[in-house]
């Protein structure tokens, strides 16, 4: 039995990922970098009991253009966590759960998280 040329599998190059799927592999990731970013909040309080000084240090670094873009991703995590979790319990009665349903939803949560991350940083501006 000879199976030259053929693939055995769906092969990464050849398979298209549904929406789903990549929202799925997102909201994990997205659960991590909130993880991260609550070390980084409690560094944040940390330094603001620890006086004036390591403060000023944690703000500058911050305020950098890097710090300010990992605070626009936790963000964005933060939102696309919290959209894709009402998601999950609208699933969870039972509702959305048909492929185009799913799909639809998939795409309202990409651009609600889009939304909410825009308006709360124009609004924090």
């Amino acid at each position: 039995m000879s199976n030259h040329g053929r693939p055995l599998s769906p092969h990464i190059s050849i398979y298209r990922w549904p929406i789903t799927m990549v929202l799925s592999i997102l909201h994990r990731a997205t659960g991590i970098a909130m993880s991260v970013g609550l070390i980084v909040f409690v560094a944040w309080l940390f330094d603001a009991a620890s006086g004036p000084e390591s403060y000023a240090v944690f703000q500058s670094v911050m305020g950098s253009l890097t710090g300010k873009l990992l605070l626009i991703a936790w963000s964005f995590a933060f939102f696309y966590h919290l959209s894709n979790g009402v998601r999950h319990l609208v699933w969870d009665t039972g509702r959305g759960m048909e492929k185009d349903e799913a799909n639809r939803s998939s795409w309202l949560v990409l651009v609600g998280t889009l939304v909410l991350t825009a308006v709360f940083w124009w609004a924090a501006a």
